[in-house]
């Protein structure tokens, strides 16, 4: 960072105009603390003469941007809180000379390995040049050694009370810039601390709103940045928000907006979504309602924001065109078409108003259960380049569509890098996702709130686990939805259950008005005694039209299937079991129209319910066996046996 045309004059000139002190500073000094100071943080500039005197005294020449501070004023009072207050004219200052021996700390844990920049810092200690006069256990610390290429030194603050690395700035022009920035945002509640430095900022807060609401966020963006380190008024929120978008799973704050009628209804559910995933305060829910609550909302809307969060039935319900729009999409989303969902949010974006001035997104549409996970960072980004509020600008290129075509991603990696191991569908065709329970689910069987299926392991009570169901039943708890093409499904993935010989598929019984679908494809196993198996079974009004199911090279059909599902054709010998499945499942969407939402199960919500059993009850003459593996803590001092 070159300071060769920075004019320090009229830096610490404008500091020096705009000086007073801090709210809580005391008002009546002693002697000692320096009454001066809080009138005139600085002083008349060291001659070069003083300043040559103290570079050979040193045996260094001084940093760049150190000298020309000194020669604009010989030390400064910075009033950086609980660290430096004052730093040192060219008497003053000198090597610091390591007298804790924090450099023999620091080596300690450099390891075999370390990085450039702890090397550097260990060596800070021994050879840096100490600048403060006065602070609270803290240093200020210029260090030759590490230098740029206009010979700026770094210069580290140490504060010896917090146990912490110190802080490190490029260059000493660097610290105090920020300590300037500083001084601001120590001031900035204060009403008399108005001046030309707080009124331009606060016009790039202006123009930063401005610049958000016409898409130009990355051009908002640094605006509001500055107008934050200098601690204006309304930047961090709005800066907030526009972060949020960009990072959707961060955790944010937005001050006493949680208790304003104007915006309640957007912010307050936001900052309570990390609270209702159990990921907020260490505290638990009482220490969240009562910071909450210190912010001004009520404790019976802010419980009954966060008990409908955690319950999945909060809704982002805003008015007008934009509220209808959000309405349509979660309609869709909630069966699965999460792509159709976000092109009727994209669409209406332009027709979203901001409700007061101190909002720049629909920033209340994260928290809704259902469309919340469908704002990705991209689509975050697509949000904010997006007009909108009436605004007018350019409309961004939209970002491509999540969901693939078809069931070939089920062979692909499912989450974390790994495949989908095992897993059964039911496809209904032309029927209404909400009537699968009435058709396959067990009796009493209800569609749950949406569910977040990333966390969720929607895992079936065990058979024993539940009285009056029998312990050779297979029961599955599933994801409900609607495929593109109009097929209502129930998803059952991961599924570890094997197809065992007393499967009964529930083909025929889901299909009493049309054509119905049944894939299992079971866990996969290395070994080839034992192959995974992978069936098909197709039924109408009530009836199974064909069926087959393959485990390794063995083969089972029934009915007529058609020949672009013949497992003959499908299954190949030399080929792998994933090529086997894929090739399988890329004929049942041709000739069947089949598919499957990726991004609804994966990382969306969808709604559940427990289907009626998928095995029969074992016949005369037929084994069957039921193991319970059950871990006991051993006592102390006692083996597991």
């Amino acid at each position: 960072m070159s300071s060769a045309s920075f004019d320090w004059y009229e830096f610490l000139g404008r500091w020096q105009e705009e000086w007073v002190p801090r709210a809580d500073a005391e008002e009546d000094p002693d002697e000692d603390s320096g009454e001066e100071v809080l009138a005139r943080p600085g002083r008349d500039g060291a001659g070069e003469g003083a300043i040559a005197a103290a570079e050979e005294r040193l045996g260094r020449r001084l940093p760049p941007s150190y000298r020309g501070f000194l020669a604009a004023s010989d030390g400064w009072h910075v009033d950086q809180p609980a660290a430096i207050y004052r730093l040192g004219g060219a008497a003053d200052i000198d090597w610091f000379q390591d007298p804790h021996g924090m450099a023999s700390l620091y080596e300690q844990g450099l390891g075999d390995d370390p990085r450039e920049e702890d090397v550097l810092l260990a060596g800070m200690w021994r050879r840096a040049l100490r600048l403060e006069t006065d602070s609270d256990m803290s240093h200020a610390l210029l260090d030759p050694g590490d230098s740029d290429e206009d010979g700026e030194w770094a210069l580290y603050v140490y504060k010896g009370w917090s146990g912490e690395f110190p802080d490190r700035y490029p260059s000493f022009r660097a610290y105090m810039e920020s300590m300037y920035r500083r001084f601001h945002a120590d001031r900035a509640a204060q009403a008399d601390f108005v001046n030309a430095t707080t009124r331009a900022q606060d016009a790039h807060v202006d123009e930063a709103r401005l610049l958000a609401l016409r898409g130009r966020y990355e051009e908002a963006l640094p605006l509001l940045e500055e107008a934050f380190s200098f601690g204006r008024p309304r930047s961090a929120v709005l800066l907030e928000q526009l972060r949020q978008l960009l990072a959707p799973s961060g955790s944010y704050g937005y001050g006493h907006l949680v208790a304003d009628p104007r915006y309640q209804s957007e912010i307050l559910p936001v900052e309570a979504m990390r609270q209702a995933e159990g990921q907020g305060w260490s505290g638990g829910d009482e220490q969240w309602l009562r910071m909450t609550v210190a912010r001004g909302a009520a404790p019976e809307i802010a419980e009954a924001v966060l008990g409908a969060l955690r319950d999945g039935t909060h809704r982002y319900a805003p008015s007008g065109p934009w509220g209808r729009a959000v309405a349509e999409a979660r309609e869709a989303a909630r069966w699965g078409a999460t792509d159709a969902a976000w092109h009727v949010l994209r669409d209406a974006l332009p027709l979203w108003e901001a409700p007061g001035p101190l909002m720049v997104v629909p920033l209340g549409l994260l928290a809704d259960p259902v469309l919340g996970p469908l704002i990705t960072p991209e689509r975050g980004r697509e949000v904010l380049a997006t007009p909108r509020a009436g605004e007018t600008g350019p409309v961004p290129e939209p970002v491509p569509d999540l969901d693939p075509p078809g069931l070939a991603w089920l062979v692909e990696p499912f989450r974390h890098g790994q495949p989908l191991d095992g897993y059964r569908c039911v496809w209904v065709e032309g029927a209404d996702p909400s009537g699968l329970p009435a058709l396959i689910g067990e009796e009493g069987a209800e569609l749950s709130a949406p569910v977040d299926l990333s966390r969720s392991f929607r895992r079936a009570p065990q058979p024993h686990e539940r009285e009056g169901v029998e312990l050779w039943e297979d029961r599955a708890v599933v994801a409900v939805g609607r495929t593109a093409e109009g097929w209502a499904f129930a998803f059952d993935g991961p599924s570890h259950r094997h197809l065992s010989d007393l499967f009964l598929s529930p083909a025929a019984a889901a299909s009493p008005s049309g054509r119905a679908v049944v894939v299992w494809s079971g866990p996969r196993r290395s070994s080839p005694d034992h192959p995974g198996a992978f069936h098909v079974s197709v039924a109408e009004h009530g009836q199974e039209l064909y069926a087959f199911t393959v485990r390794g090279t063995d083969i089972q059909r029934s009915g007529a299937i058609p020949e672009a599902l013949d497992p003959a054709r499908l299954f190949r010998p030399q080929d792998t079991g994933p090529d086997n499945e894929r090739r399988a499942l890329e004929a049942l969407h041709a000739e069947l129209g089949l598919s499957l939402p990726r991004f609804a199960l994966t990382r969306g919500r969808l709604r559940t319910f427990t289907t009626r059993s998928w095995t029969r009850a074992p016949r005369t003459g037929e084994g069957f066996a039921y193991l319970t593996f059950v871990r006991h803590r051993p006592e102390r001092g006692g083996t597991n046996s």
